[in-house]
């Protein structure tokens, strides 16, 4: 049983990266909370007036796109990796190519599945169907050539996270939410690129690209919101600044200060972009769970917040038993010619 499972569920686990879904899951039951106090009103149980399955929906659609992004790279990257990394479960045969284009397919069309199934159900419109394959276009450009183009690619990364987190509230409940994604996945992504110091190398006309792109499209957002929103509410409320605002900005703040330590402790500017990278993932655990404390209810943001440690010891998990198997299997050798 053992030998099954590593031979076949950790390879698919491994070319999923699914240890990190749980960040792409909260990001939507986050919206699904906000929009559903959003229309139900304050008072009122969320749970009883949804129920579950709106919930399910969401967290398919997440494991759907997410399934689907990490399996295409690793088709794309086959023959690169092949030299650099053959111990991804492609290039060391774990997984056929063809098995791993037919799971990246599927992925892709439980996706589409829950999302039409939630757009139908939630009353959501159409938008909801077209952010969700807008999203996926994002992922496959991303793939091909945006992780090569530096601030194009870093960019997206952030669009990925502001319009999956879009697909199960295309209405925008809370405007802050989905921009503090954006600019914290692209920035993060940013700052950890340049200390791991990959190539093409990050260069201050990089940063001054991301940086201008960020303001550009928060204008053009905040802008949209306050056009379609303005005629029917202030502007305090079309922007919904409230005091439940104030916990994600504590949020930012805790996690700019575990950059620093990181970076202070870390051995080498490369382990510090490693860390800093999967800590900014895990932190977007903790801005939803203070975004539904804020707009929600605190029990809801504990049930979120409870995603984080099950985040962290998935990947502790993953990467025990990859060791494990990793020192079980025979070594490799190339001849050299």
């Amino acid at each position: 049983m053992l030998s099954l499972l590593s031979n076949r569920v950790l390879p698919l686990l491994q070319i999923t990266r699914l240890a990190l879904v749980f960040t792409a899951i909260a990001d939507g039951w986050c919206n699904v909370l906000l929009l559903a106090r959003a229309r139900q009103g304050p008072g009122v149980s969320i749970y009883n007036a949804i129920g579950p399955t709106p919930f399910l929906l969401a967290a398919g659609i997440s494991i759907g796109l997410y399934a689907f992004g990490m399996t295409l790279n690793d088709l794309i990257d086959r023959r690169r990796d092949s030299s650099i990394a053959p111990n991804r479960p492609l290039p060391s045969g774990r997984i056929s190519p063809m098995t791993a284009l037919l799971l990246c397919i599927a992925s892709l069309i439980v996706a589409l599945v829950c999302g039409g199934l939630y757009s139908w159900r939630e009353s959501v419109g159409p938008l909801s169907l077209v952010l969700l394959v807008f999203t996926a276009m994002l992922i496959v450009f991303y793939d091909l050539a945006g992780k090569y183009l530096v601030s194009p690619g870093l960019i997206t990364l952030g669009l990925i996270r502001f319009f999956h987190s879009l697909i199960v509230a295309p209405q925008m409940p809370v405007l802050w939410h989905s921009l503090l994604l954006l600019d914290h996945v692209a920035i993060v992504s940013m700052v950890a690129y340049g200390w791991e110091q990959k190539r093409p190398e990050l260069k201050n006309r990089h940063r001054w690209l991301v940086g201008g792109g960020l303001l550009v499209l928060n204008a053009m957002v905040v802008s949209l919101v306050l056009f379609r929103r303005l005629d029917r509410m202030p502007i305090v409320a079309a922007l919904g600044w409230q005091a439940g605002l104030l916990l994600p900005g504590i949020a930012v703040a805790g996690f700019w200060t575990v950059a620093i330590c990181i970076r202070t402790t870390a051995d080498s500017p490369r382990q510090a972009g490693q860390r800093l990278m999967l800590s900014g993932l895990l932190w977007l655990i903790l801005y939803d769970a203070a975004f539904v404390a804020g707009y929600v209810s605190l029990a809801w943001a504990g049930a979120i917040a409870l995603f984080l440690p099950i985040a962290y010891l998935s990947v502790l998990t993953m990467r025990w038993w990859s060791t494990i198997v990793s020192l079980t299997q025979r070594p490799t050798f190339k001849r050299v010619e």
